[in-house]
């Protein structure tokens, strides 16, 4: 017998966050219609609603999970004070908004370029969870990203 401790499964991503959702079937439904999320699988409860799924966003997972008696992480509140924010890279932030509200997430950040070289969204979806949405639209160096910092930093000084 090997042991193949320490060994991740095949096409599994290092890291993959957990959101928690009252309503986890709403929730990858929205993933799947904002961010093009592919369901790779879906585990019912012991009522028949869905109790996990596992999703892929581009190369990345992400799970969704039921609220849980036994477990101890809830469901955010939907005010948009999440402790945990998702950053997620996409084709298109502007197309990714669009379809996201149209899904029922709320805008907490609007699109705006930024001095590293992305242009950001943040979101909030319909479950709480909150999101931030970026497209790379330049590429900078750390030099200039350090000097449009420094440069951001005078202008809030000198006001």
């Amino acid at each position: 017998m090997s042991d193949s401790g320490g060994n991740l499964p095949p096409n599994t991503s290092i890291i993959i966050p957990r959101l928690v959702c009252r309503d986890p079937a709403s929730e990858i439904d929205f993933c799947v219609q904002a961010f093009e999320a592919v369901e790779l699988n879906r585990r019912p409860g012991p009522d028949g609603s869905v109790a996990h799924a596992l999703l892929q966003i581009g190369p990345e997972m992400i799970m969704i999970e039921a609220e849980g008696p036994t477990l101890p992480s809830r469901a955010p509140t939907t005010d948009g004070t999440s402790p945990v924010v998702i950053f997620v890279y996409v084709p298109d932030v502007d197309k990714t908004v669009e379809r996201a509200t149209a899904h029922g997430a709320k805008v907490l950040v609007p699109l705006q370029n930024q001095f590293w070289g992305d242009r950001i969204a943040w979101l909030m979806d319909p479950a709480g969870h909150v999101w931030t949405v970026a497209t790379r639209i330049e590429e900078t160096t750390a030099q200039q990203r350090t000097d449009r910092w420094n440069n951001i930093l005078a202008q809030k000084q000198a006001k």
